[in-house]
């Protein structure tokens, strides 16, 4: 039996791989988090309390794993440089170095089909791109590039880049950051809407970390992970338009325009009391990504089941019941 590691049981994408992983007799799983009364109701496993920020919970954190699956994350959608190399990368470094120390054998990573885009998004295997425009993302890649390092014939690595998070249990992302600025009016196309938006349900989510943990790979290995089928941004907002009531943008702009525009929001920040309508990182999340499952279906035996649409309905659903104002672009640090 292969004992498996979640950190970041409580989050989107650790709950998702709780649940999914629960079916799966060859696996023991062990839930890292932080306050184990919000993990996934019906988890009976083991469960290891702690703060990944604290070195004695990590000195004894790993004691029989196999597998790490870090969902572990700080997540910061624009600026805040400071906080994500605090809270985020850093105890990133040392969470994946003491497992490695400890005889943890294999590595999933959480990344994102962003990380190369728009240039070599398609490539899995791509080394990400470095951009001034999003220092939180920037992190994310350094990350995979000290995984890539240290991956060898006794660490196996499984970088993960997910397309746009989707569905029940949502967390912080394009959708909730992206409707309620739509009811301003003032949000525009960019490039027509003509992009992908490779958005990827939760369950999905879970099935593709499931077979990571559990398929015969040797080094380092890279998959993009999206949906069934991926709509352009003009479709989703289509969608969101005429099922669900929200405004479409009244008028357009290309790349070119939206960054700088997008960049003088963000240095307006800090004489507005309010967050900035849009920003750098989410121009850059409308960039084109062309990111397919032919890699993942190939050597993973991964078949995404939910339709964006029905993805998309079930995070709005969830926005309607919890979210009673804007979602802020920062995690809430919590000291």
């Amino acid at each position: 039996m292969t004992t498996v590691l979640i950190t970041g049981a409580n989050g989107f994408v650790g709950s998702h791989a709780l649940e999914a992983m629960g079916n799966e007799p060859s696996l023991k799983l062990i839930a890292a988090c932080r306050d184990r009364t919000k993990l996934l109701c019906g988890f009976n496993g083991e469960v290891r309390e702690g703060d990944i920020r604290d070195p004695a919970y990590l000195d004894t954190l790993f004691q029989g794993v196999d597998v790490l699956v870090n969902c572990a994350a700080w997540t910061a959608a624009w600026g805040h440089e400071r906080e994500s190399e605090k809270y985020f990368y850093r105890p990133s470094l040392k969470l994946i170095d003491m497992a490695i120390a400890a005889g943890v054998r294999r590595i999933v990573n959480i990344s994102t089909t962003s990380a190369a885009a728009p240039d070599n998004s398609a490539d899995p295997m791509s080394h990400g791109i470095i951009r001034s425009r999003w220092p939180h993302l920037n992190n994310v890649i350094r990350i995979e590039n000290h995984l890539r390092q240290r991956a060898d014939e006794a660490l196996t690595v499984v970088n993960l880049r997910f397309g746009t998070f989707a569905g029940a249990r949502y967390g912080l992302g394009m959708l909730p950051l992206l409707l309620p600025r739509l009811k301003t009016h003032l949000v525009p196309w960019v490039a027509g809407g003509k992009t992908s938006a490779p958005l990827i349900d939760g369950k999905d989510i879970g099935q593709a970390i499931t077979l990571a943990s559990k398929a015969e790979l040797t080094g380092y290995q890279g998959f993009n992970i999206v949906g069934p089928e991926v709509p352009t941004v003009r479709e989703v907002l289509t969608l969101l338009h005429d099922e669900l009531g929200y405004p479409k943008p009244h008028f357009g702009v290309p790349f070119f325009i939206a960054y700088p525009f997008a960049r003088l929001m963000e240095l307006l920040d800090p004489i507005v009391p309010w967050e900035p309508l849009v920003t750098r990182s989410i121009i850059h999340l409308l960039e084109e990504v062309d990111a397919d499952n032919g890699r993942a279906e190939k050597i993973l035996g991964y078949r995404p089941q939910v339709h964006w649409k029905d993805s998309v309905r079930a995070t709005v659903n969830e926005m309607k019941q919890r979210q009673h104002k804007a979602m802020s672009m920062t995690k809430p640090i919590v000291e």
